[in-house]
């Protein structure tokens, strides 16, 4: 049973009688609708009112675009809705994830690098009071999953230590940032990424730590947060073989579920040993971690049945929202079972205060909210904590300071270039790095890979109609031409594969291509990641390597402030940049 006058919901009678009321007028396509968050693929009113007249549903995540018109599409939303919406972003790093021009504070492992839970309260501050400008009220963050493998492809920059009480102390901070803004967080990704090195978005990842070990790690920060008031929690494609074991021991290996539709992970151990009485809701419902353990048919009504409330994204509204009804009058979810999931749905929503907004007209603010988007308070907020966070992590070499007056030619080589990074497209970054170069006063040659000498030969023979200039793919100039050439290289590694394949490693251009750092016992070079923390495992040759943690224009000039001695470094990475290996240390 649901215990609305408790944590994490706090309903006062008039509420849970608003609650009650509502579940009782609605029809049972109403209900069925309740359990979907639609994923918004486009904003035009035609398709939202084709989407709430159609398939009522509880919520929404949409693609980002700019503020104004989410703005647009949350007010039509929630006024043309019968019950107030959840309406959710993924505020992982800021206002960023709520619309496209939202300040991007930082990333969850550069926010760890501060070292200070002040930057998480701001992150989560910044990503409430921006999202709240634009009509959502429900955060898909913190991520408190824990980075115990540095080859894990999902934890990579999203996750704030590799140590359970860092995890704990910052998620912690972040909630009570946002909760500033009366917005509703769903912490992620039970019960816990971060272990194994595969991604849930493309097959069923899995922790294996044994129970013991899982209560003094993940199940301490899910219990602190538990405690701490979170009010939701999004399940992952995760398993977890141990709980599963010890919850059901006749269950075999092949009977091992992950925990989206594992009764023993959801109402077991999080529900039962854990004590959480808020809402529970999937992780995306496209992901291979879900689609592959059973049929689509199954999958739907197992997910509630096994304890979650709300189930992430249609994949055909149509076909969706029929399997979910056919395993309601299946049986598979029982009316007890949809009643307690509708009333912590509800619950959730009248704890927000949904409904007599609603009455009022103030579900969304007045449009002049969104003066708050990116504004100049918000940007020195992320430039702090681009100062604060920046890591120097290795220096074997006296190689910096790089300044113009001493290192003024610099050959510049970029891995990695446009991006759309938490839903932002950037401005390239290869641009940004050269402008920024040349305002601090340097010289700058930008290495064009084989394919870009190709691509350019071939458009400037057609722009002066001649036959194509041969680019010899593999050509390489003296040494000595080389050194005379240029004072120091700065090689930025801007890569990111996220739920495209099991790995986030550097690749280079070509078979011995000229960017590898063969230049290192030359010249000073210095490394720079603008993403992924752990390359120095792909160059343990570099004796200068710097963790810089996003790819966004701010960072790279506060990095470039430090390269050139105008600042100090003050980050302190939270994970084994090292990555447990001898030879990067040295």
């Amino acid at each position: 049973m649901v215990d609305l006058k408790a944590k994490p919901f706090h309903l006062s009678d008039e509420d849970i009688k608003w609650v009650e009321t509502m579940i009782a007028s609605m029809t049972i396509e109403e209900k069925i609708g309740q359990l979907f968050i639609n994923l918004g693929y486009r904003h035009d009113q035609e398709y939202l009112k084709e989407i709430l007249e159609k398939y009522h549903i509880g919520g929404v995540r949409y693609n980002p675009n700019n503020a104004e018109t989410i703005y647009e599409q949350n007010k039509y939303l929630q006024e043309n809705s019968k019950i107030p919406l959840l309406i959710a972003a993924n505020t992982e790093s800021g206002g960023n994830g709520a619309c496209t021009d939202g300040t991007l504070i930082g990333t969850h492992v550069q926010i760890g690098a501060t070292q200070d839970s002040k930057y998480a309260y701001q992150l989560g501050y910044v990503s409430g009071v921006e999202g709240a400008a634009v009509g959502c009220n429900w955060s898909f963050a913190p991520v408190v999953d824990i980075n115990y493998n540095w080859r894990n492809p999902v934890t990579m920059t999203r996750c704030f230590s590799d140590k359970p009480d860092v995890v704990l102390d910052m998620s912690k901070a972040y909630f009570n940032g946002i909760s500033q803004s009366g917005f509703a967080a769903a912490m992620k990704h039970f019960p816990g990424d971060g272990v194994d090195e595969r991604d849930h978005h493309l097959l069923a990842s899995v922790n294996t730590k044994s129970c013991e070990e899982w209560d003094q790690t993940y199940g301490k920060v899910y219990q602190g947060m538990i405690e701490a008031g979170v009010q939701s929690v999004m399940i992952g494609h995760i398993k977890l073989p141990a709980y599963s074991r010890r919850l059901n021991p006749n269950m075999t290996d092949a009977d091992i579920l992950p925990a989206t539709l594992s009764p023993e992970l959801v109402t077991g151990l999080l529900r039962e040993q854990l004590g959480f009485n808020g809402l529970v809701l999937t992780d995306a419902s496209a992901m291979l971690g879900l689609t592959s353990a059973m049929k689509r048919s199954d999958q739907l009504p197992y997910a509630i049945a096994a304890g979650c409330d709300m189930f992430l994204f249609f994949n055909d509204p149509e076909e969706d929202f029929q399997f979910m009804m056919d395993g309601y009058k299946d049986g598979i979810i029982t009316e007890q079972r949809l009643t307690d999931a509708l009333t912590r749905i509800l619950g959730l929503k009248a704890s927000l205060g949904l409904p007599g907004k609603q009455q009022a007209g103030t579900l969304v603010p007045p449009k002049t909210a969104l003066s708050v988007v990116g504004c100049e308070e918000h940007k020195a907020m992320a430039r702090e904590v681009a100062d604060q966070s920046i890591t120097l992590v290795k220096q074997t070499r006296a190689d910096l300071p790089l300044k113009p007056e001493t290192h003024r030619r610099i050959m510049v080589y970029v891995l990695g270039d446009d991006l759309v990074f938490f839903g932002q497209k950037q401005q390239g970054v290869k641009d940004m790095i050269v402008e920024e170069l040349e305002k601090a006063g340097f010289a700058v040659t930008l290495y064009e890979t084989p394919s870009e000498q190709m691509a350019r030969a071939k458009q400037e023979s057609a722009d002066d109609k001649k036959a194509p200039i041969a680019v010899q793919r593999f050509k390489r100039e003296k040494i000595s031409a080389f050194t005379d050439a240029y004072d120091a290289v700065i090689l930025f590694a801007n890569v990111q594969d996220f739920a495209q394949q099991n790995y986030a490693r550097i690749k280079w251009s070509s078979p011995m291509s000229s960017e590898i750092p063969w230049y290192v016992t030359s010249m000073p070079t210095v490394f720079v990641s603008l993403n992924n923390p752990f390359h120095l495992y792909d160059v343990p040759m570099v004796k200068t390597y710097i963790n810089a943690y996003a790819p966004t224009r701010t960072i790279i000039q506060e990095t470039i402030s430090k390269i050139t001695g105008e600042s100090t470094f003050k980050g302190v990475s939270e994970v084994d940049a090292f990555c447990g290996v001898w030879d990067t240390r040295i």
